[in-house]
Parts: structure tokens; sequence; C-alpha cells
């Protein structure tokens, strides 16, 4: 696992803890995030990696620890500077969350009616662009309820992408999609980054998303990482949680528990 500081960093978590009442989520985890890098944040269900993303992008304040973008403490800003931040990010979340109520290019477009001053012949010509990046040249007129569930997706990475974003957070982009959607997203998300340079961030459990475009991979278990390093490192470790994910290995129940588990089902 790596240590230590880097300039070059766009994003650093140090010391962040996150608890829910009682339950401790994310244990005084810290990480890096390279500039113009594709950064895979791993692990199982519940592992705290969604956690962690809303955390980064500022949906929550943590318990404790920092979060470093662009060498500012988001934890510390209040709700001007966290949205003046804000616009140089952009994020796909995992339901899409398009507004249904309008067109598919009213919802590129968006952002740059509320955050810009640009005539709105600009904001057309841009959103068409960025339509076009993501494969839906055409679609502008068309309303969500309209589309497939790939393409959704597609026209989420587009709102994502309208304002030139410096860096991009995608929250489960496969979730949902069969293996053909999910692999014309993953080169979707190696187009974005050449084209736009910028610093990716991808919340996935999918083995395949990720040696296809992670240059690092974070893995995170029980709330604490366990691995944060390049990807070929990543496929070279002897952790043993590390392990049982690459190779896909169930988990293995002593006979005790499954009876425990057995009388907890069948218990009035």
């Amino acid at each position: 696992m790596e240590n230590g500081d880097n300039s070059d960093d766009i994003i650093r978590v140090q010391d962040l803890l996150v608890q829910f009442e009682e339950r401790v989520i994310l244990k005084k985890i810290n990480l890096r995030v390279g500039r113009g890098e594709t950064t895979v944040i791993l692990g199982g269900s519940g592992c705290g990696k969604s956690t962690l993303l809303r955390h980064i992008i500022g949906l929550r304040k943590p318990e404790g620890g920092s979060i470093f973008i662009k060498g500012e403490d988001i934890t510390e800003m209040d709700e001007g500077q966290m949205s003046q931040l804000l616009r140089k990010v952009g994020v796909v979340f995992q339901s899409s969350a398009l507004f249904n109520s309008i067109s598919v290019g009213d919802n590129v477009a968006l952002p740059l009616r509320e955050h810009t001053r640009l005539e709105e012949s600009t904001i057309q010509i841009m959103t068409k662009i960025k339509l076009d990046m993501v494969g839906l040249s055409g679609f502008e007129s068309f309303m969500p309820s309209e589309l497939s569930g790939g393409m959704k997706k597609r026209a989420a990475f587009a709102r994502a992408i309208s304002m030139d974003p410096e860096i991009l957070f995608c929250d489960e982009p496969s979730a949902g999609l069969d293996p053909i959607v999910a692999a014309g997203l993953d080169h979707l998300i190696l187009k974005l980054k050449k084209a736009l340079r910028m610093t990716i961030v991808v919340v996935t459990h999918e083995m395949a998303s990720m040696y296809l475009i992670a240059d690092r991979v974070i893995m995170l278990h029980d709330g604490e990482v366990i691995f944060s390093g390049p990807k070929e490192l990543f496929q070279q470790s002897e952790h043993p949680r590390v392990r049982q994910f690459i190779e896909r290995r169930p988990e293995e129940y002593s006979e005790a528990e499954i009876g425990k588990y057995a009388r907890a089902l069948t218990a009035d």
C-alpha cells in the first residue's frame, strides 16, 4: 500500500471517519487521487465505497478527518464555497438522476443555464456537442422516459461534462446494464478522459471495468482501505480479500454460522 503525500494529487482524503449513530462506516481512511488519472474504487456491497464518494463530493460532512480537493479542505467550506468548487466537478449518479419532466437536451443544458451567462444559442451548440460526444446526437428533444437504460447513462454523462469539469465522479455507472452496454460505457469513459483530459473517479464492483479503465485502484473492505496503488500491483496483491475478489470466490460460512442464520429466519 502506498504512503506519503504527492503535490500532484488532485484529491487527498486524510483520516476520514464516517459513522451513523454507533455504526462506524469509514474507519479513518487515507487515500489520494492523482491528477489526470482514472482511479477505480472497488469493494463489495456495503463496504462503504458509495458513502466515500458522497463525502468526497460534499453531500455529507464526516464525523472526522479532512478531504482536500485541489488543496482545499472541503470539510471546512461553507455552502457558497462548496458550490463554487463543484462547478469544476461533474457527477454521474448510479440512477442517472435525469429530470423526467424536461427533455434530454434541457437536462444537459441545465448546468450551463444555472451557472453561466452564456447566450442561449451558445448553450444549444454546447449541448449538441456534449450529446454527440456520448453518442446521443439527435436526441435533444427526447424525454428521459423514451431512452433505454444505457442511453440514460450516456445522457447523464453528457450533463456531467456540460461545464467541462476538471474531475468526473461516476457512481456504479454499469449498474443494471447488460455486459455489452456496460462495455460501451467503459469505452466512453476512456474516450472522455482522452478528449477532455479529466481526472476520473469511478466507484464500481465490476472487475472487467476496472481492468479496462483504471490507472490506479483503491479497494475498501469493512470501511478500511486494504489496497491503494497501480492496477498492475493490484493484480499481484496477496491480500486475502483482494485475492478473493479477483478470483471471484464466495464467502465460506461455518456450520455454526449457518445454524445461527437459519434460527434467526425461523424465529417468531
